[in-house]
């Protein structure tokens, strides 16, 4: 893998990563933006009976909204038409986004441009482009959880409109933030809970119930087994475990690196088979990675993959129970949904 780093013309740094060693990237930047007009901070609360904290990013209201595809700013820059990505063609691109959440001393956010085609998806990448992006997480991972006030470091991505994306190019999101997320937070005290009751790690037993089960397991190979949980949320969620625990991106083995590529677009293939619509089924793909502190070594990496539609024209929506009290109501079998998930697999 061959990194390219520049900056834009405000200052913000951008990354270009190739398979290659041939590619020239470092193009100049020749929009005319000012420096002084990126928000340097944001402000992070914290709820007094919750205890979670809550980011307040006001300055976000004005982000790009459902631009056309002719006006994309994750396209690749011409002659006629300078973008977010000064080059005029890459592999993946990775860069500070202009309308961060996190800030200057709360933390960065980047962009992570998966493919320069606007028309695709993730899961119509081949398995060389899948693979380079697995290598830019890891990257991005190493390089911003080394960097001071940085707690948690979290890769995701958000595909259709009706999660909520407002850029239609594939990309996801890649944030640092200065403290462990609530849903981490939560995993590390029951992780620690079981650890002093047991002396075991929750994660891999959990990982060993669902492969000797089996009901729930939708995909397993040497080095990943990918399951849909026993209480799961959502009408159809999956989590990918590397079968060899590590803490992050950074510390996956070669075998289970060079696996994922096959693993992953397998499973987001079988999320588009799900259900008899033209369009591309809506997803959240989370990576959950061990903070930078207390807990790492009891931590376990792995995949959330999830969609918010529960039928061909049903859409799960977090109603009173689970946005007012946290409470979830799932409308399908976990055991069921994995059923459908083997049943869509790839011939």
């Amino acid at each position: 893998m061959k990194r390219t780093s520049t900056r834009l013309a405000d200052g913000r740094e951008i990354f270009y990563y190739d398979t290659g060693d041939g590619a020239a990237r470092a193009f100049p930047d020749t929009r005319p933006l000012d420096a002084s007009a990126t928000p340097s901070s944001s402000e992070v609360r914290r709820d007094p009976l919750l205890g979670d904290r809550v980011v307040i990013a006001s300055h976000r209201q004005g982000r790009t909204y459902h631009p056309p595809a002719d006006a994309c700013p994750l396209c690749p820059s011409t002659q006629g038409r300078a973008s977010e990505v000064p080059a005029p063609d890459y592999e993946v691109a990775v860069f500070e986004n202009r309308f961060p959440s996190l800030a200057g001393d709360t933390g960065r956010c980047e962009v992570i441009c998966f493919t320069p085609d606007h028309r695709t998806s993730f899961a119509e990448l081949d398995e060389e482009r899948a693979a380079l992006v697995l290598a830019a997480w890891s990257d991005r991972t190493a390089d911003l959880s080394a960097r001071e006030g940085v707690q948690q470091v979290y890769c995701f991505e958000n595909r259709g409109t009706e999660i909520g994306v407002t850029l239609a190019h594939p990309h996801g999101q890649i944030y640092a933030f200065p403290f462990v997320t609530p849903r981490t937070t939560r995993m590390l005290a029951t992780v620690a809970a079981h650890r002093q009751r047991t002396g075991g790690n929750l994660f891999e037993e959990v990982l060993a119930a669902e492969r000797a089960e089996g009901t729930r397991v939708v995909l397993e190979t040497g080095h990943w087994t990918a399951f849909v949980p026993y209480a799961a949320r959502w009408p159809y969620e999956v989590h990918l475990y590397p079968r060899h625990r590590v803490p992050d991106l950074p510390a996956l083995g070669d075998a289970a690196r060079a696996e994922f590529p096959r693993v992953y677009l397998e499973l987001l293939r079988r999320f588009d088979r799900l259900f008899d619509r033209p369009e591309p089924t809506p997803y959240i793909s989370a990576w959950h990675q061990a903070p930078a502190g207390e807990g790492r070594a009891d931590f376990a990496l792995h995949l959330e993959l999830f969609t918010i539609r529960r039928t061909a024209d049903k859409l799960k929506y977090l109603a009173g129970t689970e946005s007012g009290m946290e409470a979830y109501m799932n409308d399908v079998r976990p055991e069921d949904a994995a059923a459908r998930l083997r049943e869509v697999a790839s011939a």
